[in-house]
């Protein structure tokens, strides 16, 4: 006969047995991130050395969303010196791709002329497209940029718009550099 103890006993190994393996199975995630989601961890951790080691093979390799990043980080000086050529020419290889996050970026870039000079026509046009993709400040960012444009520039800003295409990802090389003309380019140098 077992006593009312020993089932207690099994019934808390029991539960300590599912408790367990409902946490492991919580914890897989982390355990199974990829590099990516540990460099977002360390960047928001403040970790910039440890994100930037992960987060520029997978710029080079052309990942949009690392090359956001990466800009972002040379935007904003996290684990680099600040270069706002830098982060012009990582926005645009993600911008590129349609990262509507770098397109927005980069709209900011030519209205503000960090990185590159003052450009309205590409400001509005990153700014458009990044409002198609549904962000908010970007449909304000466009009206602003509007309000320093004749009628043609803004037309020309719309049909850039319209007529941009989304690339393939493109690997970055160390001697590429940012466009720094005002003329429209719509692909980085080759």
């Amino acid at each position: 006969m077992r006593s009312a103890s020993s089932a207690c006993d099994r019934a808390r190994t029991s539960a300590l047995a599912v408790l367990s393996l409902v946490l492991s199975i919580a914890a897989a995630p982390a355990i199974a991130a990829g590099p990516l989601e540990d460099a977002h961890a360390a960047y928001n951790n403040g970790d910039y050395a440890t994100a930037l080691g992960l987060i520029r093979p997978l710029a080079d390799e052309g990942n949009a969303e690392a090359q956001f990043v990466f800009g972002d980080m040379y935007d904003l000086g996290h684990g680099v010196p600040q270069n706002y050529t830098e982060a012009v020419k990582w926005y645009r290889l993600a911008a590129d791709q349609g990262d509507d996050i770098a397109q927005y970026n980069l709209g900011v870039m030519h209205l503000t002329g960090s990185g590159v000079p003052v450009d309205y026509v590409l400001a509005y046009m990153w700014f458009a497209l990044a409002a198609k993709a549904g962000d908010r400040a970007a449909v304000n960012s466009r009206d602003f940029a509007a309000q320093s444009m004749t009628w043609v520039q803004i037309a020309e800003a719309q049909k850039l718009a319209r007529e941009w295409k989304p690339q393939l990802p493109q690997v970055a090389r160390r001697d590429d550099v940012a466009p720094t003309s005002n003329a429209p380019s719509q692909n980085p140098p080759q």
